[in-house]
């Protein structure tokens, strides 16, 4: 028993010695992910197999109600207690991701495990009675690495706080095992959200099964269509934010394509009206009978939405500064905010095993193309947590002048409803004072869209990888927005 309380003491002392690990670390992530697993996937839906596989044999788990156990005896007490009648009493452990720290641990210098702290929730339901109970309690996981295997090897659960929750706010999105059946009815083979809560990603969650039956992680990558198009405008007003680039200076300056070099209007064309899609240019040139580029109308005269646009302004910024524009991003956006997962194209470093493959409404999966060059308007790769930072940076004006951030947020051109195009977002006019920026991604096996309010400081990502994933936003929007989505709904559908 000495042993057992010496290591309390001593695990939160090491934790005090050492430096947190970043969050936008490949460490943390892998570190959150293994603990989706144990929890989403283990403990959620009762697979005991996952916790087999990521337990060590050495496990001890530590509660302060429940005394002591070994990896035996906490697989036994799990399936013969929370487990054993899961269509009566049912337990969903939700991790607050906020309050989550982990710290490594070296030995020569050589990492050899992580210390992981936070707080996680409970939630309760016993199907007679109809009532939703909840508890938190603080936990301290121990992970070691065993034979190149992360494996949790104790586990401390304690201060337990009980509460009974309103049960008239409770909804299939209280209840993972309700929002995996409410997504197979509406056979939507994976969801990635992400929530924007004061400034902050607060939450990140995926879920799913990929095509080998796997369940789809946390980081698992997404191809995200035309979300692309936000990260080069992103780009492009920081360059203006910097002096380095002029937004209503004729882009012909740096660049002319040969399809309209002989069109006077090519000399008209600015920045602004890419960015707000004003341009003249049909989405793509390859819709044309010809197969060339043309001018429809008078740049800056109305709106017409366009990835050709955002394609010339790529080549404009490329000519310009002898640098790609994954390069410019990288130097940006992604390396400052630590967006590891996220690429223009497919390269070695591409995780294949995380991507979530395309399906059209028939269940039937795409061939996944494989690019090997920068499209500033479609196929970026990225995940909910590495586009939720990027959102979170742009809501809270990182690297853009006041000047440019105004310009992004006020309205350039009417699209539709009432709608408009600032910058390189959708503006959606709630009231009071209030915007939402927004965006959309749709391709083969893509339906992707995001929301961010500048002024309230929160957000929306929705990432599905189906044709029709679009048929789950609007209760996602009402449930996670409350009455904001719900006037987005009413926006859209004001004709």
């Amino acid at each position: 028993m000495k042993k057992y309380l010496l290591f309390v003491p001593l695990l939160f002392i090491t934790t005090l010695l050492i430096a947190q690990i970043d969050r936008k670390s490949d460490l943390y992530k892998t570190i959150i992910s293994k603990d989706s697993l144990l929890f989403n996937v283990g403990f959620n839906t009762c697979d005991i197999s996952q916790f087999e596989n990521l337990l060590s044999e050495k496990f001890e788990f530590f509660h302060d109600k429940d005394s002591i156990s070994n990896k035996e005896q906490f697989l036994h007490n799990l399936q013969n207690g929370l487990c054993i009648s899961p269509t009566t009493f049912q337990s969903r452990r939700e991790l607050l991701l906020e309050s989550t720290e982990i710290y490594p641990l070296y030995k020569r210098e050589k990492l050899y495990g992580v210390i992981q702290i936070g707080v996680h929730q409970f939630f309760e339901t016993i199907e007679h009675q109809k009532e939703v109970f909840g508890s938190s309690a603080k936990f301290t996981h121990l992970w070691l690495l065993e034979n190149g295997v992360w494996k949790l090897t104790k586990s401390l659960s304690y201060d337990h706080q009980i509460n009974l929750l309103d049960v008239t706010k409770s909804s299939i999105f209280d209840n993972d095992k309700e929002i995996e059946k409410w997504l197979k009815s509406n056979n939507i083979p994976t969801l990635g959200l992400g929530v924007i809560n004061e400034g902050k990603l607060q939450q990140v969650k995926v879920y799913g099964d990929f095509t080998n039956g796997k369940t789809a992680p946390y980081n698992t990558i997404f191809n995200v269509a035309s979300l692309t198009k936000p990260i080069t405008a992103i780009v492009t007003l920081k360059l203006a934010s910097l002096g380095k680039w002029n937004l209503d200076e004729p882009i012909s300056n740096y660049w002319t394509d040969q399809d309209v070099a002989s069109d006077p209007r090519s000399k008209r064309l600015t920045t602004r009206h890419i960015l707000s899609h004003q341009t003249g240019f049909t989405n793509w040139r390859g819709n044309n009978k010809d197969g060339k580029l043309h001018f429809e109308f008078e740049p800056g005269t109305k709106y017409q939405y366009s990835g050709e646009g955002f394609e010339y302004l790529r080549k404009a910024l490329e000519s310009k500064f002898h640098k790609t524009i994954d390069q410019l991003a990288t130097e940006l956006i992604f390396e400052p905010l630590q967006m590891n997962d996220t690429e223009f194209f497919w390269s070695k470093k591409t995780d294949e095993s995380r991507f979530a493959i395309g399906y059209n409404n028939k269940g039937v999966t795409y061939e996944t193309i494989k690019n090997k060059s920068a499209n500033a308007a479609d196929d970026l790769l990225t995940t909910i947590e590495d586009y939720g930072n990027f959102l979170v940076s742009v809501m809270n004006s990182e690297g853009l002048s006041k000047k440019v951030f105004d310009d992004m947020t006020t309205n350039q051109v009417e699209t539709k409803n009432g709608k408009h195009f600032g910058l390189g977002f959708e503006i959606y006019d709630i009231g009071n004072g209030e915007i939402a920026l927004s965006h959309g991604g749709a391709d083969n096996g893509v339906q992707t869209i995001v929301f961010i309010f500048p002024k309230i400081k929160k957000g929306l990502i929705i990432f599905t990888n189906v044709d029709d994933g679009y048929k789950v936003y609007e209760k996602l929007i009402s449930h996670y927005l409350e009455e904001n989505g719900k006037k987005i709904i009413e926006i859209e559908t004001t004709q």
